[in-house]
């Protein structure tokens, strides 16, 4: 079955997953996340990336990112592709492609879901028994949204803005939305609408991405059509 066409809309909110080529891992060292962490800084801001969340697990990448322009994410994705896959092969002697196939992305509603699928991303290293708390895990954007340390690269969302007047409110607000969990059902849907790209949104959410878009927004029903 051919793949759906990504979606490549303007100021809508993605959610973006790139995985390690048969599971394997990309990051070993400690460097190793920094210098990634460092191509996706520069590479979202030469293709004006608007970054709102982030992690960095030992075979995957998670992003919840604005596109500015049409091409914003496939250039971002394209351009640390180049950099961090040269940079690995070279320190551990690897050769040929790093990661599996295409990146998958998928939009989302964003007053609805942004600020779950920020939690969801940044408590991956929770759900997958790296740490305890999102809080005790360096590779993410939860120390930046939540504590108030400072990454250069995190861009505020509209949704993280009006969490409160300023920052240490919208940091407050923020870590108490951690309190409510986000249930197997409703992280393994985010999960699998990314990696089918199908939306993350209502109806009507979806046909407005349909119209926009021009392709299918969410899962055809299945089995057959029925007889007139």
């Amino acid at each position: 079955m051919a793949r759906l066409p990504r979606y490549s809309i303007v100021n809508q909110p993605q959610h973006i997953i790139q995985q390690g080529r048969d599971g394997q891992q990309v990051f070993f060292e400690e460097q190793d996340y920094q210098y990634f962490h460092d191509c996706l800084d520069a590479a979202a801001y030469n293709y004006r990336l608007r970054v709102h969340a982030y992690v960095l697990m030992p075979d995957h990448v998670h992003m919840l990112a604005t596109p500015a322009s049409t091409g914003s994410i496939s250039r971002t994705i394209q351009s640390i592709g180049r950099n961090y896959v040269q940079y690995f092969n070279e320190c551990y002697q690897g050769s040929g492609t790093l990661w599996e196939g295409r990146y998958r992305a998928t939009v989302l509603d964003g007053r609805n879901y942004l600020l779950t699928c920020s939690r969801y991303i940044e408590l991956n290293p929770v759900r997958n028994h790296l740490v305890d708390k999102p809080g005790d895990y360096r590779w993410s954007s939860y120390a930046h949204n939540a504590r108030r340390k400072t990454d250069e690269m995190i861009s505020p969302a509209r949704e993280y803005q009006r969490l409160g007047v300023d920052d240490k409110e919208r940091a407050r607000a923020y870590r108490s939305l951690f309190k409510q969990k986000i249930g197997d059902a409703q992280a393994q849907e985010i999960t699998e609408a990314t990696l089918k790209g199908w939306v993350l949104g209502d109806a009507r959410f979806a046909r407005k991405i349909e119209t926009l878009s021009g392709r299918r927004a969410t899962q055809l029903p299945k089995g057959r059509p029925k007889g007139s």
